[in-house]
This record gives C-alpha cells, structure tokens and sequence, in this order.
C-alpha cells in the first residue's frame, strides 16, 4: 500500500504536540534543582518558601540554601544560585549592581510588597524626647537613649552586621552622637524591642516593614526631611537629611535560570505577595508558633484561585 507521505508527516507532528502538550514544562526542561536563597527574616522564608512550593508543582526540583544578605549576590552572579524572590534593593552590594549591569543576575519584577526602612521608637520616649519625631531632637536628647556602654553618646541599634552598614553611614554622615550597635538577627531584634516595651526601658532600633510588630505593637517612625528624588544615604548633611532611601522588593534570579527554566521564570514573573498577606503569616509563624511550613500549606490552600493561572 503506498503511503501518502505529507498525510504521515502531518500525523506525526500532531502526535509529537499532543504528547508535548500532555507534559509539564519542566519534564522538557533541566531535571536540576532550581537553588532557592534563603536569607535570615522570616517574610523572605516565606516568600521562598512558598514559590518552591508552587514550583514543585510546575514539576521542578528545588532546593532551599542559606546564604548571607551580601554573599548571595556573588553566588547569584556565579551561578552557584537561581533565585531569591525578595531582594530589598537598598540593601545591596557592588556584586549585585554589577551583576545587573553585566546581565549575569536578572530582575524579574517586584513581589508586591510595599515597604518602609528607618528608625523606630515606643511612644514613651516622647517624653524624654518632646521634639520627636524630627530626627533633629536626636542631637538634643541621645543621652536619653543611652545605656552604660555608650553614654553619652544614645545606642542605635542597627541591622545585623552582614545586611550592610547603611544607618551608621547615616549617623557617621549627619554627625549624630549615637553608638550604632549591630543587631545579631532579626530574632534578637524583636526579642530586644519587647522587652524595652515591657519594661520602658529607652529604644531606637533600625527596622522595617511589612512586619507584624506593627500590627501588635506601638511603634513610631523618626521622620527626616523630604528629598528631590532618591535619598542618597551617604555624606548626608544635618540641616537637609533625608534618612534611608525606601526599597522595592524585587525577584531576582541568575542569568541561568531563564534560559535554563524558562517556565520557572514565568512563573517569576507573575507570582507576587501583598504586605497584608505576608504580615498575617509573619505574625502566625513569629508569635502565634505555628510551623512555617504549615502557615506556607494554607497560604497555597487558601489562594489556589490566584496561583492556579501563574503556573499555567
């Protein structure tokens, strides 16, 4: 029997589509691990925690690694990691600029948090402090803040010593008689802060949201002066400081990880978390102890309507 060869051909790629379409993107794609960063906060072990999740349902491998706020930018850069769907881009390095510059790390977007950096303080300290919030009563009252290392100098507590040095450029620039005391980890940050509130004891601490500490806890914001465009943090002056400059939340990934998972980098692309969202789980994780990975669970339970169009 003589075979019609276009009508077999044409068979063929139909059978060839419909089995490819029958398939996850990632069964086409690399079987390796996607690297996940994990960091030291728990909002970013959530975010992680969550898009691996909705990864291994896409059909990839994940793996999750602890890095370091600066060293991960270099391994991102190298390759050695793929992704980290929370990076504060006023907490960076050079490897990171560079990295973008060079093409070697990618911005896919940013997560949907809306968040805010600078100083924070309890309402009690406006009494020893009457021209708070300006952060020109400092200058006035640092003794109100300090403690028996820094008198008289007041003790600022800052963020842990690998996220960067960005409120001691602040104090160094603007002259301000503060000791910048490096936080251990956020953890230590937290625990420190409540128990200054229990006790009243005085407190300036370096510190950021979303966070659920402002959803059960009095804090307030040292206010600085308005700036034309980006604040730029170092060699501010006094009369025209202008504090922290306020980051986006971007998902940044390696340059291998598109042209290797392209799906997974889709996905990226579209998978977001909103301060409310990511604040509610922060608080059942951090105070209500409920394991992370059982919050992350109903997080993806609750929002499959959301997600479901992401990992299409």
């Amino acid at each position: 029997m003589k075979l019609n060869r276009k009508k077999t051909t044409a068979a063929l790629t139909v059978t060839i589509a419909t089995m490819m379409a029958s398939m996850t993107m990632a069964e086409v794609e690399s079987s390796n691990p996607i690297k996940i960063v994990l960091n030291e906060w728990t909002g970013q072990h959530l975010s992680a925690n969550i898009a691996a999740e909705l990864l291994k349902k896409m059909g990839y491998t994940v793996e999750m690694v602890t890095a370091g706020g600066l060293p991960q930018f270099t391994a991102l850069q190298q390759g050695e990691l793929h992704f980290n769907p929370e990076v504060w881009d006023n907490s960076i390095t050079d490897a990171y600029i560079d990295g973008l510059a060079s093409g070697a790390i990618v911005d896919l977007g940013e997560l949907g948090l809306e968040p805010r950096e600078g100083w924070i303080y309890p309402e009690y300290m406006t009494e020893l402090c009457p021209g708070l919030p300006s952060y020109q009563a400092l200058y006035d009252c640092a003794q109100a803040f300090a403690n028996a290392e820094t008198f008289p100098n007041g003790r600022l507590i800052t963020y842990p010593a690998d996220w960067g040095t960005r409120s001691k450029s602040v104090v160094e620039g603007i002259g301000l008689p503060f000791n910048p005391i490096p936080g251990g980890s956020e953890g230590a940050m937290v625990a420190e802060l409540k128990s200054a509130l229990v006790s009243k004891e005085p407190i300036l601490m370096m510190f950021w949201q979303p966070h659920w500490v402002f959803a059960e806890l009095d804090m307030d914001w040292v206010e600085w002066n308005a700036s034309e465009g980006e604040c730029v943090e170092e060699n501010q002056q006094r009369a025209t400081a202008c504090g922290f400059s306020q980051a986006s939340v971007n998902k940044i990934v390696s340059k291998s990880l598109p042209e290797t998972w392209p799906g997974a980098a889709s996905f990226i692309r579209q998978f977001t978390l909103t301060n409310d969202e990511q604040n509610e789980m922060i608080l059942e994780v951090d105070q209500a102890g409920r394991p992370l990975e059982d919050v992350v669970q109903e997080w993806i339970t609750d929002n499959e309507s959301k997600w479901s169009n992401w990992i299409k």
